[in-house]
């Protein structure tokens, strides 16, 4: 029987209907890892009819092959220039340590993560807020570095956001029958990076994680199965 995670609500109304998010536990998942069969393995018993599968962008990110040990990531001069004006979060470390500016800087190059970091000083005081992500993109957005919470040994790590996540998606319901949603959530809020079907709202899909029922520490808890509650 799965059961909600410690301090976190099974049940959740959006639009008027009532869902329910099952988190599902799986292994450590690491590079090459199949997602297909881990998915089979630990929520296949589970799965009904008309079920959506929620699936944390970290794992997508981790089997591509897109999280690095910080040991390994040799950050440049503008990584260490730029990494002194991010907001540090209690949440996550995002673009707030070298490791994770140089990522961001490979993944789109140094001239358009100068561009929106002078966007974002200019309009920062002006209340606007977001620009330097609106112009990176979400896959930065989606970068994150070594927490102390973090499940080892990715709490060494830094990583990427997952490579094309829509077609991942779109694969990943192919093979297991299952709308898929790949989403980025936090304490913070919630990004959908990929959907299996254009038809699934983002706004939808973000009200039903609005609390972040997988959790943020040591859950082990990845994916998620969300079903209507009739």
């Amino acid at each position: 029987m799965l059961e909600p995670n410690v301090g976190k609500k099974l049940e959740i109304e959006v639009g008027g209907k009532k869902l329910a998010r099952f988190p599902v536990k799986t292994p450590v998942i690491k590079k090459g890892d199949d997602l297909v069969a881990i998915v089979k393995d630990c929520a296949g018993t589970y799965l009904q009819s008309g079920d959506y599968l929620f699936i944390s962008e970290k794992i997508v990110a981790i089997s591509q092959g897109r999280a690095y040990p910080i040991s390994e990531i040799k950050p440049s001069w503008l990584a260490n220039f730029l990494v002194k004006f991010v907001h540090k979060s209690p949440y996550g470390i995002g673009l707030g340590s070298p490791w994770t500016m140089q990522l961001a800087i490979q993944e789109v190059g140094s001239l358009r993560i100068l561009f929106a970091a002078l966007l974002a000083a200019f309009t920062k005081p002006l209340g606007i807020r977001g620009v330097f992500y609106l112009v990176t993109g979400r896959t930065v957005a989606a970068i994150d570095g070594p927490c102390s919470y973090t499940l080892p040994p990715y709490n060494k790590y830094a990583k990427l956001g997952p490579a094309k996540p829509h077609k991942v998606a779109q694969f990943l319901k192919e093979q297991l029958g299952h709308e898929v949603v790949i989403i980025d959530a936090n304490d913070l809020g919630v990004v959908v990076l990929g959907k299996s079907n254009r038809g699934i709202k983002d706004n939808w899909a973000k009200a039903v994680f609005k609390d972040n029922p997988l959790g943020q520490t040591n859950e082990q808890t990845p994916v998620c199965i969300v079903r209507e509650v009739k």
